[in-house]
């Protein structure tokens, strides 16, 4: 049996592919390397769900948050190992799931559109190119960290127009202290300033926060895709959360800047149990 992994700092999206070509799926709890021992992961693994099949998976394909080196792949690797002692552990970083999962064994470049952003052009079989990302504080445009700490500026600096101004005060009841507070003094302020995207979401017919997303894909589109050769030839795929809920303005500003957007996964889970089943499939003839 193969067991497919596509894990976040939060969540972890389990799919096995049983021998009769069934699909069984799981939510458990996220991993990340660079936040994590290999003790800490350990212990996290030990979730009923994965203890049943342990003996019986043959081979592990784990795509994660944080396995961007050779060393956090192999500490990954080894947590791995020890838990599924029968397996062929493989492990690889979030960016070559993106581009599996949206485009199989086809060309084009793929892209994050998450709490953070990324992306890479894709051959077909591996990652050709890639932009660098920096993280939120020098980078991710168009991600729901980048989109939320443009909003806060603006909240901070009084530069809301008044319509949304008033929902602020309505739905949030924001303060200049919980932001100061949550972004300097509390963990994961990425998280938090994504978190404000829900309420920029679901005001999009306001002209405010429909452009506050489309000059943040507009930023995406001129920092990664617009770098990579003959660009305006190839099709750019997307998986995460703020591409998929937001794909009507994504789509709109990939059009004006001549760029041919074709899928947005919200999740490259299914795209990688279709991949590694087709690509077994072909392997055993």
């Amino acid at each position: 049996m193969i067991l497919i992994a596509d894990s976040g700092s939060s969540k972890t999206d389990w799919r096995l592919i049983k021998n009769d070509g069934k699909i069984e799926q799981y939510r458990g709890i996220g991993f990340n390397p660079s936040y994590q021992t290999s003790q800490e992961m350990a212990l996290l693994i030990q979730e009923a769900f994965l203890l049943g099949i342990a003996n019986d998976v043959s081979e592990v394909f784990y795509y994660g948050a944080g396995c961007s080196s050779d060393h956090l792949k192999d500490q990954v690797k080894s947590v791995l190992q020890s838990f599924f002692s029968n397996a062929n552990i493989n492990v690889d970083h979030d960016m070559m799931a993106a581009a599996r999962a949206t485009f199989g064994f086809q060309a084009g470049i793929a892209c994050i559109l998450g709490t953070g952003s990324n992306s890479c052009d894709y051959d077909g079989y591996n990652i050709v190119n890639s932009m660098p990302s920096p993280g939120y504080i020098f980078g991710d445009e168009g991600g729901g960290a980048y989109v939320g700490k443009r909003f806060l500026q603006d909240f901070i600096q009084g530069e809301l127009p008044e319509s949304v101004n008033k929902l602020v005060a309505e739905e949030l009841k924001l303060e200049y202290k919980d932001i100061i507070a949550n972004t300097y003094r509390m963990p994961f302020p990425n998280r938090y300033m994504a978190s404000f995207c829900k309420f920029i979401s679901a005001h999009k017919k306001d002209p405010y926060c429909y452009m506050l997303y489309y000059d943040s894909f507009q930023d995406f589109f001129n920092k990664h895709v617009k770098k990579y050769p003959n660009y305006k030839d190839k099709q750019v795929n997307f998986v995460g959360s703020i591409a998929f809920f937001n794909s009507d303005i994504l789509r709109s500003a990939a059009a004006d800047a001549g760029i041919q957007v074709n899928l947005i996964l919200e999740s490259p889970i299914a795209g990688l149990s279709l991949y590694h089943r087709e690509n077994h499939e072909y392997n055993r003839k």
